[in-house]
């Protein structure tokens, strides 16, 4: 999945979607990421790998950082370009 959009679970840290850049035992690397904070829309993460949020103006999503380590991974699954489409389209969350 190296090289691909990805939405990443960390345990106690969250989750992530961006693009998958190492992966090294539980930890990655990743760019142009941003953290999921919050949604609606979708039921589980797994949606929102597959089809995004259809409810993309309730959802929290943090501003895009351009790169990140990640640590304590449980969970990486790949975007498809439906998702990737819809989730880079929700407007950032910010203070």
């Amino acid at each position: 999945m190296i090289g691909k959009k990805v939405i990443v679970r960390a345990d106690r840290a969250g989750v992530f979607f961006g693009e998958l850049v190492e992966k090294n035992g539980t930890e990655v690397k990743m760019k142009n990421v941003r953290k999921l904070f919050y949604w609606t829309g979708a039921a589980a993460i797994e949606e929102l790998a597959k089809s995004g949020t259809n409810r993309p103006n309730n959802c929290k999503f943090t501003v895009v950082v351009d790169e990140m380590e990640i640590m304590q991974i449980i969970q990486i699954i790949p975007c498809t370009k439906e998702s990737i489409l819809n989730l880079e389209g929700v407007v950032a969350w910010q203070a």
